[in-house]
């Protein structure tokens, strides 16, 4: 087969005819949590998916909604190959939430306060970068220094550590409510301080799944909506290469979170009694009936027994922490979200700004930012959403935000 060109990979340039690859005529056999709620389309790009020759095992969470190669709520093991678009653009994307021994009741007192350190915290926005060079072991991985693609953007990525994205993304304070003693979480019942941030890799994680999504395709040349779904073996240098980057990518979300939580620590003069973080828009290496895969989750997230993690919804503008119960039906994974029920486009066209205010007067949150594309209205109702995993998830306590800081 033909080395693609590397350096100026484009969807273009298709290559030569060994490069064509062909669909399964039947694909694996998926489950479909919550199928009620989820839309035709989601589920037709689940079906192409479960059609691809490397195509091992998949399951569809109840959020899932339409995106580009598998659906935002898919979840896709293969032999030993690795779908950059299975992935997503938004690589390691991450919901990381603090618990501090503070009564929660000082967010309304001093709120000009918490206003301010959110506001001082991180930028938010697609394109936006600090004006100084942060300084983080993440810049010094050797993947920068080894893989050529990784090199040209070393220093914007370092211009945007610790900042967060637009759209969904936030960083928020709230009220955390643990209902009971569970000793995975570790908390004794009653009522914190939380802050919560949700975001991913940046312009870093966007490049490395573009650049490597193209090389995907010159390699492997599918037919229709399934062209998404190229895939790069882990035995090709590419692959190879995509696996270093993706993890870099997933590390470097990591230490955005860790950095605008520590300046808030710092700024309350607390340290957190208690850390929970999961992240979605990856792929890992695991064992499932004795077979190592590659597990993509495309805005779902890993649920093995008792590992922990957060759901983020926004019809009730509540949050929630979740223990995963290793369900094998569903590839040990769950929902990362409500999901979508609407577009953005949708949402803007439908939702008015009265109707929004209404709701956050009605909760009692403080909205720094955020538009109509965000509304809580636009999301699925959480409740059919976690009674539909009520076999992937046991939930063990709330998030209730007060505060909340997105762009716009």
């Amino acid at each position: 087969m033909p080395k693609p060109d590397r350096e100026n990979p484009t969807p273009d340039n298709p290559g030569t005819d060994e490069a064509k690859a062909s669909l399964n005529n039947t694909g694996v056999r998926f489950n479909v949590f919550g199928g009620e709620n989820v839309g035709p389309e989601a589920i037709n790009q689940m079906y192409h998916a479960a059609r691809l020759p490397v195509a091992v095992a998949a399951a569809l969470m109840p959020d899932a909604h339409a995106g580009y190669g598998l659906p935002i709520g898919g979840v896709l093991a293969t032999d030993n190959a690795v779908i950059p678009y299975g992935v997503g653009v938004d690589i390691g994307c991450r919901m990381c939430l603090s618990v501090f021994d503070i009564r929660p009741s000082e967010l309304l007192q001093k709120e000009n306060y918490f206003s301010r350190e959110l506001k001082q915290a991180t930028l938010f926005g697609g394109g936006r970068q600090f004006d100084t060079v942060a300084s983080h072991e993440v810049l010094e991985r050797p993947e920068f220094d080894e893989i050529p693609m990784l090199r040209r953007h070393r220093y914007r990525a370092a211009r945007q550590l610790g900042s967060s994205g637009s759209g969904n993304h936030f960083v928020e304070f709230g009220e955390v409510d643990i209902m009971e003693k569970d000793p995975v979480l570790g908390l004794q019942p009653g009522k914190y301080l939380g802050l919560l941030s949700h975001s991913g890799s940046r312009s870093l994680g966007a490049s490395i799944a573009d650049y490597y999504t193209r090389i995907a395709r010159q390699m492997r040349r599918l037919p229709g909506q399934a062209n998404n779904l190229a895939w790069l073996s882990l035995d090709e240098q590419e692959g190879m290469e995509y696996w270093l980057a993706m993890n870099l990518a997933g590390d470097y979300a990591a230490a955005c979170h860790e950095m605008i939580h520590d300046k808030i620590a710092k700024a309350l003069g607390r340290r957190p009694v208690r850390t929970v973080a999961n992240h979605h828009n990856f792929a890992w290496k695991e064992i499932h009936d004795g077979r190592e895969l590659i597990v993509h989750r495309k805005g779902a997230t890993p649920a093995a027994e008792d590992e922990l993690g957060i759901i983020p919804w926004v019809d009730d503008v509540e949050r929630l922490y979740r223990k995963g119960k290793g369900a094998a039906a569903s590839l040990s994974s769950a929902a990362h979200g409500a999901g979508r029920k609407m577009s953005r486009a949708q949402a803007m066209g439908s939702i008015t700004h009265e109707l929004l205010n209404e709701t956050l007067r009605k909760h009692g949150v403080h909205l720094l930012g955020g538009g109509l594309d965000e509304a809580p209205q636009a999301y699925k109702n959480i409740d059919e959403v976690m009674s539909s995993q009520e076999t992937l998830v046991d939930t063990v306590g709330t998030f209730t935000p007060k505060i909340v800081r997105m762009d716009g």
